[in-house]
């Protein structure tokens, strides 16, 4: 049985992002990137499947705390036994060529008994690589080999095989320390020499603790605004400026279901998001780096546009089931690639059309590449006005009218519009703006429920959805616009369970083309945050947002959804999207302007 979700902790080096368990097992791993295949698969099968344990050896052992070195992605825990007690330091170095974690045990008081395992199974679990000891330096090493790929553990003492890997006991006294590293290398090469240490921890804490320092907002929730951009921060790839959604795949949005996805890969969407967030808090090169990526996989003609890439823009996200893992807890199927690659989402150009607006506002400057292909995404939903989409989350069902669609069409065009007449850009803003209109009367005539006062999730429905909490969001209406207030009367009555989260859509409608059943997803509370702190209902949106927020583990680390009956997090961990809306909701907590932190000058 895989760790609570909620019990692992994320490291990060900023091409991939393995979890550690509280117990002391990393039981999740890809080496080199995001979206490789994993060399630790545990968290989705068993031990047998992969994983690495540095833990005491007496069973009775707690953990009597564990955190974050500062506003860092270095984890110290600190393990409390009968012997006595030790602190294990994980990290991974950040800047450094290649890819390497690496762990270390300290003794604090006693002589305390631990033990390591050493499990690395190739192709999420389904390899066993060829083990080997080998002379590195003045020290032997156990190397792994399985075609292109090898992995190096150094230690002292190594393990010593057993069944299912290697294993090995080892004593550690006060005032002692023994360092572990694993380095990933590509197998045609030579062995890597093993890492200083103490030379890549100081470079990881000052790296960490600079990026973080940037971060501007002082509001009560700023220590998890701040955590929640080092999330992002830590899920993008530090060359090709792409954030993956999630560093994991197929952890169940329903338990022992099979809404199982792999979110190993960027979406537009979440880009484009991050993009904003990053800008207003005090990123700019950041968000020029989100920008970039954005453009590069855009690229080509507007007709091969997916709603998500891989991490340096591939297209080719094939999906596919791994019959070999069973799941999480047995939640099957394990898939990886993710087959909504393929689908028309209607709303993807108006998200990313809203945050390079804003962009623009924040002084950043167009070249003839950025715009050009702006004008011809523009094109791209003018000649696909008419047609029915899969929405926002990914439905697997059939085609509609989506309301939340058809609004983030009407923000492609006014963005387009805003582009011409106050940025001075070239481009046939009195069509744009005839396009925008019309659409708008469409969506107030098509998309809102006069008889329930309701916008709702589909033209011709009678149900909501929580995408419709983003109407307000890209000035589509006013916050307090008696629409939306209608619409959010419905939705409490409809969406919000009596736990106070909200869901986002009936599943037992079938509207996703899925068996019903999932568990509120946090991001569209804390939209609804947001919504109750710009309609001046303070009190509603403290009490939630502190719900939210005491949702987090004891890292700060939100998962996709909460299981209230559970209580215990649910989908792929940690999930940036309910980092972003964290972060959106916290600045209208603090009546913070999307833009009113970001700086006014050029962004070159």
């Amino acid at each position: 049985m895989a760790e609570p979700i909620e019990d692992y902790a994320l490291l990060s080096d900023l091409a991939t992002a393995p979890l550690v368990s509280k117990r002391g097992s990393i039981d999740w791993l890809c080496f080199p990137r995001f979206d490789s295949p994993a060399s630790f698969s545990a968290l989705l099968g068993t031990a047998e499947h992969g994983r690495w344990v540095i833990a005491p050896e007496d069973r009775t052992a707690t953990v009597a705390a564990r955190h974050y070195m500062d506003s860092t992605f270095v984890l110290e825990t600190i393990w409390q036994t009968s012997q006595g007690r030790v602190k294990v330091v994980d990290f991974m170095p950040v800047g450094r060529p290649g890819s390497a974690l690496l762990r270390r045990v300290v003794g604090l008081e006693g002589d305390v008994d631990l033990w390591q395992e050493f499990s690395v199974r190739p192709e999420y679990g389904a390899i066993k690589p060829w083990m080997s000891r080998v002379r590195s330096g003045n020290a032997d090493t156990l190397l792994a080999m399985a075609g292109p790929d090898a992995w190096a553990l150094h230690c002292d003492p190594l393990p010593h095989p057993h069944p299912h890997g290697h294993s090995n006991s080892f004593t550690v006294g006060a005032g002692e320390q023994l360092d572990f590293e694993l380095a990933w290398f590509p197998s045609y090469r030579p062995l890597p020499e093993r890492t200083n240490f103490d030379e890549a921890l100081d470079e990881a804490l000052a790296y960490w603790t600079t990026w973080a320092g940037n971060c501007r907002q002082d509001g009560p929730y700023s220590p998890m605004v701040k955590r929640s951009l080092l999330v992002l921060r830590a899920l993008t790839h530090f060359e090709t400026g792409g954030i993956v959604a999630a560093p994991t795949t197929s952890l169940p949005e329903e338990f022992g279901g099979s809404r199982n996805w792999d979110y190993r890969y960027c979406w537009l969407r979440d880009a484009a998001l991050t993009l904003e967030s990053m800008l207003t808090h005090g990123y700019e090169s950041e968000a020029l780096k989100w920008r970039d990526w954005l453009l590069r996989a855009l690229a080509g003609d507007p007709e091969d546009v997916q709603i998500m890439y891989g991490i340096a823009g591939e297209r080719n996200l094939e999906e596919r089931a791994l019959g070999h893992l069973p799941g999480y807890n047995g939640a099957a199927p394990v898939r990886i690639g993710n087959a909504a690659a393929a689908q028309y989402q209607a709303d993807v150009v108006g998200e990313v059309m809203v945050a390079l607006e804003r962009l623009r506002l924040a002084g950043g400057r167009e070249d003839s590449f950025s715009w050009a292909l702006q004008r011809a995404l523009l094109s791209f939903v003018e000649k696909h006005i008419d047609d029915k989409d899969f929405g926002l989350w990914e439905m697997r069902g059939s085609t509609r009218y989506f309301t939340h669609s058809r609004v983030m069409m009407w923000a492609a065009f006014d963005c387009g519009v805003r582009a011409v007449r106050d940025h001075g850009l070239a481009g046939p803003a009195d069509h744009w703006e005839r396009l925008r209109d019309n659409l708008r009367e469409e969506i107030m005539t098509r998309g809102f429920n006069q008889a329930l006062n309701t916008f709702t999730q589909s033209y011709g429905g009678t149900q909501t959805d929580a995408a419709l909490l983003v109407i307000p969001q890209v000035g589509f209406l006013a916050y307090d616009d008696e629409h939306m207030l209608g619409t959010i009367e419905r939705m409490e009555g409809e969406l919000v369970t009596s736990d106070g989260l909200l869901m986002r859509y009936l599943t037992q409608t079938g509207v996703d083309g899925l068996e019903p059943g999932e568990h509120p997803f946090l991001a569209c509370s804390f939209w609804l945050v947001e919504q109750y702190a710009r309609t001046g209902r303070h009190v509603d949106a403290a009490k939630l947002m502190d719900k939210l927020v005491g949702l987090a583990n004891d890292l700060g680390l939100l998962s996709e959804e909460f299981d209230t009956a559970g209580n215990r997090m649910a989908g792929n961990f940690p999930q940036a999207f309910s980092h972003l809306a964290l972060v959106r909701a916290a600045d209208a907590m603090h009546n913070v302007d999307l833009l009113s932190l970001a700086v006014k000058r050029p962004v070159l």
